[in-house]
């Protein structure tokens, strides 16, 4: 076996002193310009911000070897941490390290399987219910839609009932809701993971007391879940020995004697459990109506699916839900080709090597996800959208090359998303209902022009707009 590489040997973009590469990419595209350097330099480059530095990783194999490798070799990088400390949030499973995460983990990862999911499938049909109204009434009066922001309300308002037992309701209310909120913190989170100074610390601009404002609103939004999930505790004792969501096991579990959870560790958790819950969902559903409608074939066979095993929303059971594989397989085209978690960084524990790369301890590295997912020698005639790849019985089909993991929608290995059975029900559930009772005229910008990505935590389209048929 060869020497590693050293990464100071590592291609990578010139940089200028102390800003390194800082100043040659748009935080807003920052990961398209991460994968146009790894087009010009290759699978591994080195890249410099301010005082940290950077493996970028486009090698899918050694990527799912470092998300595997946590928290012994890798963990989340610190600086997101801090920077949710810094901004009012405490440590959530997403940010938290070490002896943090280990105790999150069981408790997090308990409320949210696939039981637990299955028990509040009655309230999440009502949220689908709401969505479905809401657009009714869009399609009544010919009125456009603003495609993420409707889904971001669905989601939200599916994730606080789940994990909250909230019924925050956004959907059926146009009222400054908390998703107004949300939409200031993730793009501000991003930024400044990825800023060279902190400026905010020193001179804050009004983006920045805008940020304050909105942090405040969620934060009393999540002190009355808190609040409100502890009267039901008082008024039902039994809800102790059978906790229904998330929050009220996180509150039991802090009240046992000895325990090692407290109240900063379900605030930082209902923090996170919002993050995971709106923009990764609703813009994965977004994507996914801009191909279908972009391709009427797969619309066409994605529609008579839907009509034939879920017709009425009303009656949708999870056996229904789970017998639909070619929607299945066009959520599953749809994250490939856009992935709503392009970067999934992590930072070296200690000295180490990356794939044939030695990187010094603390080094982040940054695994960059669509490149490998577009090659022809995994998945042939890549760039284009063909949700029967995934099915069992097409011969090519990645389930049975094993080729799921090349694209790592949910990521992989101890920090593998423990929403995932959550967020492919709900859009599962939302597609159903949308091709099972409407006929969609439009899907897309205002312009025509194909939906930029943007890069604000999670990646999404702008400007995507919906046009519904009136009902006949």
């Amino acid at each position: 076996m060869s020497a590693a590489r050293r990464y100071q040997d590592i291609p990578g973009p010139r940089g200028v002193p102390f800003f390194g590469n800082a100043f040659q990419f748009d935080k807003r595209r920052v990961h398209e310009q991460f994968a146009e350097w790894v087009q010009e330099f290759g699978p591994y480059v080195r890249v410099r911000i301010g005082p940290r530095d950077l493996l970028l990783v486009a090698d899918h194999a050694v990527i799912g070897s470092v998300l595997r490798d946590r928290p012994e070799r890798f963990r989340r990088p610190s600086n997101q941490a801090k920077i949710a400390r810094e901004m009012g949030f405490d440590d959530g499973l997403f940010f938290a390290n070490d002896a943090v995460w280990k105790r999150q983990r069981r408790m997090v990862m308990a409320a949210l399987d696939p039981g637990h999911v299955k028990a509040f499938f009655p309230s999440l049909k009502t949220v689908v219910g709401r969505l479905e109204g809401r657009w009714r009434k869009a399609a009544s009066a010919g009125t456009v839609i603003d495609l993420q922001a409707d889904l971001m309300r669905y989601t939200v308002d599916a994730i606080a009932g789940l994990a909250f037992g909230a019924d925050v309701n956004t959907l059926e209310s146009d009222e400054d809701v908390i998703q107004r909120h949300l939409n200031q913190i993730f793009p501000a989170l991003a930024r400044r993971s990825l800023a060279s100074f902190p400026y905010w610390r020193y001179l804050p601009l009004p983006a920045d007391r805008r940020l304050e404002r909105s942090v405040r609103e969620v934060q009393a939004a999540i002190a009355r879940f808190i609040a409100e999930a502890r009267q039901r505790l008082h008024d039902d004792p039994e809800l102790r020995s059978r906790p229904r969501n998330l929050l009220e096991a996180m509150i039991v579990a802090a009240d046992a004697p000895g325990s090692e959870v407290d109240d900063r560790d379900i605030a930082g958790n209902v923090f996170i459990a919002l993050i995971a819950g709106e923009d990764t969902t609703a813009n994965t559903l977004a994507w996914l109506l801009d191909f279908l409608h972009r391709h009427p074939e797969a619309m066409r066979r994605a529609q008579e699916e839907v009509r034939r095993v879920a017709p009425r929303t009303a009656s949708f059971t999870l056996e229904q839900m789970a017998d639909l594989p070619f929607i299945d397989a066009c959520i599953n085209e749809t994250m490939r080709l856009k992935p709503v978690a392009p970067l999934l960084p992590s930072q070296a524990n200690q000295d180490t090597v990356v794939g044939d790369v030695a990187i010094p301890a603390n080094t982040f590295v940054v695994g960059v996800m669509r490149p490998d997912a577009l090659e022809e020698r995994y998945f042939p005639d890549a760039k284009a959208f063909a949700p029967e790849r995934w099915l069992a019985a097409t011969p090519d089909a990645p389930s049975a090359r094993s080729t799921t993991r090349v694209s790592m929608p949910f990521g992989a290995g101890p920090r593998l998303c423990p929403g995932r059975y959550l967020a492919l029900l709900e859009m599962k559930m939302a597609i159903a209902m949308l091709l099972g009772g409407f006929t969609i005229d439009r899907v897309g910008t205002r312009d025509g022009a194909p939906a930029r990505e943007l890069f604000a935590f999670a990646m999404g389209p702008v400007g995507l707009e919906m046009k519904l048929a009136a009902p006949t």
